[in-house]
């Protein structure tokens, strides 16, 4: 596979290298790997982090900024970050009102997450946990214990991110985090499999006319492998998966994120997401807001996730509320 890399060992501090330029708005710490506001920490704010693997961009350094995090802690590629790492990015941005953290359910970013919790407890600064668990294809996969962490990271990190500017107290903005996590479910389909720059191959053997049902966001199995289908029929999938695990009342508003896995062109992303609309509108199911790209990806990896999260007054303010990060930006 042909990949724009100087060393493939390389990759992750040579890419931060190139954010840090692109971005001059934020501070890349390459010695500690994170990235980080650059007004943080902001006194009496509660700072936000996040992180994991590489290979999701643009989650989840291209969501730091006004109205999301104050600080991402990449890891190697599909490797969750250090607690030194989390612990470092979790003291540069605690402005004295506490630090809360959102973890996706991976087995290593949660222990990881966890110990530096620990660790920064010990130094006198409180932090609250969310986790992240809104994949509903399958309960336990290759790297979780539970459901996997996905798409729904993006909607807890707005919304929690808006609460956080307001001057909310930590637990208010790990209870609103909460909930946004609790109101979601997503649900992926993958075309291909991804390939990482170390390996230089794909992750695993999908045939031409097979596709993955339920994949998650590092190749991991799914709920089976089934023969291609049209793009109205995997929609359906997607929406009676998503539907069945988190059944909705006619007249349910909701945020609606169709998320590129890395590989997918935006024309099959738009068709696809004009098929779930249509399946949603049918159901009664009203979408107040939607999301239509390559937000939390699985490096190049021909693909979509559905997720779907029920809202009510209050988090559509909060996801309406200015943000001004790299990948996300409106109302700033």
């Amino acid at each position: 596979m042909k990949k724009f890399v100087n060393e493939p060992s390389a990759v992750v501090k040579e890419a931060l290298a190139g954010i840090a330029a692109a971005h001059p708005e934020l501070r890349v710490d390459l010695e500690n790997q994170i990235i980080v506001r650059s007004d943080a920490p902001r006194r009496g704010k509660v700072g936000l982090v996040s992180g994991g693997g590489s290979g999701h961009e643009p989650l989840h350094g291209g969501f730091v900024g006004l109205g999301m995090l104050d600080a991402a802690c990449p890891g190697e590629i599909f490797t969750s970050p250090v607690p030194d790492q989390i612990l470092a990015a979790t003291q540069a941005v605690d402005g004295g009102a506490g630090v809360v953290h959102v973890v996706k359910n991976y087995t290593g970013d949660v222990m990881n997450f966890q110990m530096a919790a620990e660790l920064a407890g010990d130094e006198g600064v409180e932090v609250h946990t969310v986790l992240v668990d809104d994949d509903v294809a399958v309960e336990d996969s290759t790297w979780t214990a539970g459901r996997r962490g996905t798409g729904a990271t993006l909607i807890v990190e707005k919304v929690a991110g808006a609460l956080a500017e307001t001057g909310a107290s930590a637990a208010a903005v790990a209870a609103a985090g909460t909930r946004v996590n609790e109101a979601s479910a997503s649900f992926a389909v993958a075309l291909t499999a991804c390939t990482t720059p170390a390996s230089g191959r794909p992750g695993f053997d999908l045939p031409d006319d097979e596709m993955e049902v339920g994949v998650g966001i590092h190749g991991e199995p799914g709920r089976r492998r089934e023969k291609l289908r049209p793009a109205r029929e995997i929609a359906a999938l997607a929406v009676e998966a998503v539907l069945g695990a988190k059944p909705l009342s006619a007249g349910s508003e909701t945020i609606v994120l169709l998320n590129g896995l890395g590989g997918t062109p935006l024309i099959e992303l738009y068709l696809l997401y004009g098929e779930v609309a249509a399946l949603l509108d049918k159901a009664g199911v009203r979408i107040a807001r939607n999301l239509v790209g390559n937000y939390v990806t699985s490096l190049d990896m021909a693909g979509a996730s559905l997720t779907v999260c029920t809202v009510d007054a209050e988090v559509l303010r909060l996801w309406d509320a200015p943000v001004r990060t790299p990948a996300l930006r409106w109302g700033a």
